[in-house]
């Protein structure tokens, strides 16, 4: 039976609260003294600011509007708009006063009760009563569009708070430009806007640190209020590597291998491009072990080139074939052309692996985030279609289920590279029907422990600072009680996207090698795992 889901990613109820489960975990760093008290405190600032001329622009109008009005008579509603306004002058005032007060001074501290607990209030009636009382007065499709003018509404924001603005949805929109550009302007010149994308919660073990500033330094804005294009340009966590690698003075630019080419093969929407990598100190005949890798990105963003490293790093430590899989995005291409894609390259490969080099009796899959989603769901598709499995399947912190309500979804909500409400945006770009947060090659968390039976031996991998953290954790306990074997690594104080990043984080490096290992026992019938797997899978 298919679940019915009121609210989807992209609704104006949904980004909200995206950003109130975000904030509340800022807040609760700030309140234990966890992490970088300054950095936190700017953290929040530059969210709230936003947040606040967004509901501005877009709730007050339509609150405003004549058949809202009458719909939503009860005097208790009223009231709470009413009150809601004013709460957020308060919230204005608190938010300006944290901006030019230093940590532990009396203003500072102050300032920073008030705001949390009425900014907490605050999501707890919005939440309780005004946003539900709203899509009941306009409607699904209108709590969809109001999603999107909310996003556009952040994006043009002040990221300062400006108290002396009049509290209006009119006034926003007239000051609101002209203030945005000199907020950004004072923040690059200030070097404040090097601390906003970083991981402040103190809880990264110190090169994971450092990879987080140097990103952040690079000055990306927040994933969620962009578009896709503008989203695929932004720097990236690859960009932060190649910063520190030039200037700690290395000379290579990336991990050398004996050879990399492109080619293409039919595929379901048209040309599909597989990248292939082959070892150093390869041996010159015989086919070699192939391992089909699926980049992350969300299904949105991402690339074969952003994501070089990891076949890079695997290809050598392995000694064995690479096969990066080009797959389509969205929205330009939604669900399931990605997942239709990387399907047809498997059967592909595992029916031609010969005519790149590679051993088609020999061949395993892996992917990172949603990669791993799409590794885990071609298991699935194969499997069911009685046709012959991949030896392995790695599973990178993989997308198991759309549902973040919870765990690691609220916990890490405030995580980087990758957060709570940028989970909630590749959802609303990748699936933008409902039912598509069904299918079962996409809520994999949700399929019958019986459905899970017979597919490969797993390795998952999954870290602390991650939303998916939980539901990687879950996966794997899922497909142990279906009799897979499964290999479970996991690593605190390690954020989202690492285990390409050999290069400056040993823990990567560590990661990589035992992701090698399980490839070499699988793929060398004399080995045996540490995991105690049989060989010759």
């Amino acid at each position: 039976m298919v679940r019915v889901i009121e609210v989807l990613p992209g609704d104006i109820d949904r980004a909200i609260n995206d950003d109130h489960v975000l904030l509340d975990q800022l807040f609760r760093r700030l309140e234990t003294g966890q992490g970088d008290r300054r950095i936190l405190a700017d953290q929040v600032v530059y969210r709230i600011s936003m947040h606040l001329a967004a509901e501005e622009q877009v709730l007050d109008p339509v609150f405003d509007e004549p058949t809202v009005t009458e719909q939503l008579t009860a005097g208790s509603v009223a009231e709470l708009i009413r009150r809601g306004r004013d709460t957020r002058q308060r919230i204005k005032e608190a938010a300006a006063e944290i901006d030019r007060s230093r940590p532990g001074n009396l203003d500072f501290e102050e300032a920073l009760n008030h705001l949390i607990a009425d900014v907490r209030r605050q999501a707890a009636e919005q939440e309780g009563t005004l946003l539900p009382a709203l899509r009941a007065a306009v409607g699904p499709q209108r709590m969809a569009e109001l999603g999107a003018q909310f996003t556009a509404a952040k994006y043009r924001a002040p990221t300062h708070p400006h108290p002396q603005t009049p509290n209006t949805s009119r006034s926003s929109r007239l000051l609101g430009g002209p203030a945005a550009l000199v907020d950004r302007l004072r923040d690059r010149t200030s070097g404040r806007r090097g601390w906003f994308a970083t991981d402040a919660s103190g809880l990264l073990e110190p090169q994971s640190q450092a990879l987080l500033d140097a990103f952040a330094a690079l000055g990306p804005r927040p994933t969620e209020i962009l578009d896709p294009v503008e989203a695929r340009r932004q720097p990236t966590l690859s960009d932060a590597v190649a910063r520190i690698r030039t200037d700690r003075g290395d000379l290579e630019e990336r991990e050398p291998v004996d050879s990399v080419f492109d080619f293409a093969i039919d595929g379901p929407g048209g040309e599909l491009t597989l990248r292939v990598y082959r070892p150093t100190s390869a041996s010159p005949t015989g086919g070699l072990p192939v391992l089909i890798y699926l980049y992350a990105g969300g299904w949105v963003v991402g690339s074969l080139d952003t994501y070089d490293a990891t076949p890079r790093a695997l290809c050598n430590k392995e000694r064995c074939l690479v096969v990066a899989v080009d797959y389509r995005h969205a929205p330009e291409h939604p669900f399931p052309a990605a997942h239709d894609d990387v399907l047809a390259a498997t059967r592909w490969l595992l029916d031609n692996a010969g005519e790149i080099g590679g051993d088609p009796e020999r061949i395993a899959i892996a992917g990172e985030a949603a990669g791993g989603n799409m590794a885990a769901a071609t298991c699935l598709q194969l499997r069911d279609a009685g046709q012959r499995l991949p030896m392995l399947q790695v599973l990178i912190y993989p997308v198991t289920s759309v549902t973040i309500d919870d765990g690691s979804g609220v916990d890490a909500a405030d995580a980087a590279p990758l957060n709570r409400p940028m989970l909630s945006w590749f959802a609303r770009h990748a699936f933008p029907r409902p039912e598509m947060l069904d299918d079962p090659r996409v809520a994999l968390l949700d399929l019958p422990v019986e459905r899970l039976a017979g597919l490969p031996p797993a390795v998952v991998l999954t870290v602390e600072r991650d939303p998916l953290r939980d539901q990687g954790q879950a996966f794997a306990q899922r497909l142990r009680a279906a009799g897979v074997p499964v290999e479970h690594i996991h690593y605190d104080g390690v954020p989202h996207e690492f285990f390409g990043m050999g290069a400056v984080l040993d823990v990567a490096e560590a990661a990589q090698d035992r992701v090698a290992a399980e490839l070499h026992t699988v793929f060398n019938p004399s080995g045996q795992s540490s995991s105690g797997w049989p060989t010759g899978l």
